[in-house]
């Protein structure tokens, strides 16, 4: 599948740049004729996805996290690498309000997974996490 179009950026593990990717990812999805509403859920799936690595992947620490967004014929794609702690036990991080921070609602997951359309976790502690996620698009909305 060819991609149409792709971003890649490396971001420093800072809270203050959750918001710059959560505008970069709808920057980047506002090429598609997309509803409100649904570049609304990748800004907020984008947008947890970074602060899992912020928070969880290096503790709040200094570290880099790697943002990619594809573009293909059939979905917008977001990929967010961290080189941090890394998960433990994928399947119950994917739980609904399981933290590995007891401050923390824990329904990050849960909001990638019901607002993206795909999302793979893949995992190795002290390696780091990378999270990829996708909508699905009809093939004619790409401007």
């Amino acid at each position: 599948m060819a991609i149409k179009n792709h971003v890649k950026m490396s971001i420093q593990s800072l809270s203050e740049n959750v918001g710059i990717a959560r505008v970069t990812a709808a920057a980047f999805a506002a090429q598609l004729d997309l509803t409100l509403n649904e570049i609304e859920e990748i800004k907020v799936a984008v947008s947890e996805a970074i602060s899992n690595s912020v928070i969880h992947g290096y503790g709040n620490q200094d570290g880099v996290i790697e943002f990619i967004m594809n573009l293909y014929d059939d979905k917008i794609e977001y990929i967010i690498s961290d080189y941090g702690r890394g998960i433990d036990d994928i399947t119950l991080a994917r739980q609904p309000s399981y933290s590995s921070d007891p401050e923390r609602m824990g329904l990050g997951f849960v909001f990638m997974e019901s607002f993206m359309d795909e999302l793979d976790i893949r995992s190795e502690p002290n390696k780091g996490t990378t999270v990829k996620m996708a909508k699905k698009i009809q093939s004619n909305t790409a401007h």
